[in-house]
């Protein structure tokens, strides 16, 4: 995507004017990494992470009748992930120290969030792709040839072994 560098450029922006930013994400609703600079984080995973979120976030945008999806923050004991909207075909993703002033980071990553969606936007209306091309999955295939499908795994067998101080009973 030739919207990259400048994507990557507003991630460092971002990053400079938020200095609680521990890494930024831009990533497609599908899960595919757009830019990325999120040392010590693994920004594939991220990125998926962010699909998954985004998709629940907005079913719930829409069950309740809030209208299209604008943003959704998560607090843990460590600090925030935040996504934004990024036009109609990207996120934006903020991981934060716990320490940052929230307001300042919705602030900043709705801004960077527009822009970022304006890039990809425009990239995408000059028929660029809105992500990388990934490489192509093999599908799992039997020795007929049919595809095969995952099933719900049952119930785990009980234990055979016994654990440590615990007395064995032998019941008929």
């Amino acid at each position: 995507m030739a919207a990259e560098p400048e994507v990557l450029d507003e991630l460092h922006r971002l990053r400079a004017r938020v200095p609680q930013l521990t890494g930024a994400l831009a990533a497609s609703v599908d899960g595919l990494v757009l830019a990325q600079d999120t040392p010590g984080v693994e920004p594939e995973g991220l990125a998926a992470l962010t699909a998954a979120a985004l998709g629940v976030a907005v079913r719930m945008a829409d069950a309740t009748g809030q209208g299209d999806f604008r943003e959704l923050l998560v607090r843990g004991v460590h600090g925030y992930v935040a996504t934004y909207a990024a036009g109609a075909s990207a996120v934006l993703t903020l991981l934060a120290q716990d320490r940052v002033n929230v307001g300042r980071l919705h602030l900043e990553g709705r801004r960077s969030g527009t822009r970022i969606g304006e890039l990809v936007d425009a990239a995408t209306a000059r028929g660029e792709p809105a992500a990388p091309a990934a490489p192509a999955k093999a599908s799992a295939k039997t020795a007929t040839g049919t595809s095969r499908t995952r099933t719900a795994r049952g119930t785990a067998p009980a234990r055979t072994t016994p654990t440590p101080n615990t007395p064995t009973t032998s019941e008929s």
